[in-house]
């Protein structure tokens, strides 16, 4: 289910709880959003067999995709100078605009570490989102 079709839930008010709700909260729309959309793109017509190595495909590069956040590899370098790329999970206020509190997902608890939890569908102790109405 695409993330515009949850509603965000209230996040917790704790200064670590509230970190590890945004770390979740950027798990869950990088599992709805590209690992749901990927694995809903998979012929239905596939032998079973074939369906589960797409399958396995999708959740590898999801996987790596969770390394580069973390810095685990995602680097090119060269002498004195590097490019890395930064993910940063915000919370932003939409009336008046304005950011609540942020992130870099490279500084949280490690986006690999999150990833098995949320393959079981599991985003945290605080709900992250909800069913819309």
């Amino acid at each position: 289910m695409a993330t515009s079709q949850l509603e965000l839930s209230r996040p917790p008010q704790q200064a670590r709880a509230l970190e590890l709700w945004l770390q979740h909260a950027a798990g869950r729309i990088l599992f709805e959003d590209v690992r749901a959309y990927a694995t809903e793109k998979i012929d239905p017509t596939l032998p079973d067999e074939t369906r589960l190595a797409v399958q396995k495909g999708i959740d590898d590069a999801m996987y790596g995709l969770m390394m580069v956040i973390d810095g685990v590899s995602g680097v090119l370098k060269s002498g004195p100078q590097s490019v890395e790329l930064s993910v940063t999970a915000r919370l932003v206020n939409r009336e008046p605009p304005a950011i609540a509190t942020e992130l870099d997902l490279r500084d949280g608890d490690g986006m690999c570490m999150g990833y098995h939890g949320w393959l079981d569908g599991d985003y945290g102790d605080n709900i992250v989102a909800l069913t819309a109405p």
